[in-house]
């Protein structure tokens, strides 16, 4: 069984992740795609800059582009690169820019600025890293389709395209939150036209959103089915939101 697992910043600190991370790496084969907003966040403050978000996407000038650049793909890869192998795991930090392993257009540069999102997936490296038994740790930078510069791209679409790419049987979105709620209580199961509903009628918004319309893509492009949660989600069957093609489809 082949499972994406994007582990979002705040979830990056949960204790138990790493123990987590291990369990299914004895079961299954595991790409961790990772986020890490609030330490770019954080550095940005730090230099004077503001950070900025549209619909759950962070504006990305070519200024801030350094400041991502330097925080996921050094600072918050080889952290959490290095938490999993002092637990026992084989883990291999890269970058979406990584023999191109990532390829982006950008969204819309006049709001987002220097933002892309995935168009193609080369698969061939993590594919030599899982056959070799590693755990590969990718950061969401990818490499511009058309002219080769590097875009930010959003963690959780990072993964869905991963997921789709890899033949993935299921993608796991770990947040700092139980799954998907609704009047106060996770929803156990959702299909895409549930998504689409929630998204719709802004129960789902921003970051939430932005997980929603990955998970929906990665469903509709063959992915078995979405796994939303917290870290309890990567070892319960039962816990988060699980989100599929359609009703049956469980």
């Amino acid at each position: 069984m082949t499972r994406v697992i994007k582990v979002g910043g705040r979830a990056q600190r949960d204790p138990a992740l790493a123990a987590a991370v291990l369990d299914a790496s004895t079961r299954d084969r595991i790409v961790v795609v990772h986020g890490g907003g609030d330490d770019v966040s954080a550095l940005q403050r730090r230099l004077g800059m503001t950070p900025q978000f549209q619909g759950g996407r962070r504006v990305t000038t070519p200024e801030d582009l350094d400041v991502v650049r330097m925080v996921l793909s050094g600072t918050v890869n080889k952290r959490l690169a290095a938490t999993f192998v002092t637990a026992g795991i084989r883990a291999v930090g890269l970058s979406g820019e990584d023999d191109g392993l990532l390829r982006a257009r950008a969204i819309a540069r006049e709001t987002l600025g220097e933002v892309g999102e995935p168009t193609r997936v080369d698969g061939r490296l993590l594919a030599v890293l899982l056959s070799a038994g590693f755990v590969p740790v990718v950061s969401p930078l990818a490499r511009d389709e058309e002219t080769g510069a590097t875009l930010n791209v959003n963690g959780d679409d990072a993964a869905a395209a991963i997921a789709v790419a890899l033949g993935a049987d299921e993608l796991a979105l770990i947040a700092d939150v139980a799954g998907v709620m609704a009047d106060g209580a996770v929803i156990r199961e959702l299909d895409i036209e549930q998504v689409s509903a929630l998204i719709d009628n802004g129960t789902a918004r921003d970051g939430m959103a932005a997980k929603l319309q990955a998970a929906r893509r990665a469903v509709e492009r063959g992915v078995a089915r979405v796994r939303i949660g917290n870290v309890a989600a990567l070892h319960s069957a039962t816990a988060g939101t699980i989100v599929t093609l359609s009703p049956t489809a469980v």
